[in-house]
């Protein structure tokens, strides 16, 4: 017995035939699993995410012509880690600043000594990693 084809898939058939084009694109399989969880739990399809850097790239192609290394040079390892390093700066102050709030009568308690040794600790990381680079 042979079924019916539904008019609904054939007219969306066609219009995505007039109106869209198949890139069809060959990676490893590591890579395709990697993109294909990050764009899972990003909660956006492959193919939306695809044709965003292709529009992307397409309108500003001289942008993403980088080394095929972001760590290749000293200087870029210097600005990520610069970045970092104003990160964990940030995340100190903040940590100083909830630690200095907890009221005078809880100076002792458990809190307060868990947030001082978050600041101690990120302010000793910051200055290693200032010593080494």
């Amino acid at each position: 017995m042979k079924t019916m084809a539904n008019p609904s898939n054939a007219s969306k058939q066609r219009w995505n035939a007039r109106n869209y084009t198949q890139v069809k694109v060959s990676v490893k399989p590591e890579l395709a699993a990697a993109f294909k969880a990050a764009c899972a739990a990003a909660g956006a399809s492959m193919a939306s995410t695809l044709s965003g850097f292709m529009a992307n790239y397409s309108q500003h192609p001289a942008k993403h012509d980088p080394p095929l290394d972001p760590y290749a040079t000293r200087r870029q390892r210097r600005r990520i880690l610069d970045a970092i390093i104003s990160q964990m700066d940030s995340l100190a102050i903040a940590e100083e600043c909830y630690r200095d709030k907890i009221p005078e009568n809880l100076r002792g308690s458990v809190r307060y000594e868990d947030a001082d040794r978050c600041v101690d600790a990120a302010n000793e990381a910051i200055e290693r990693l200032r010593e080494i680079y």
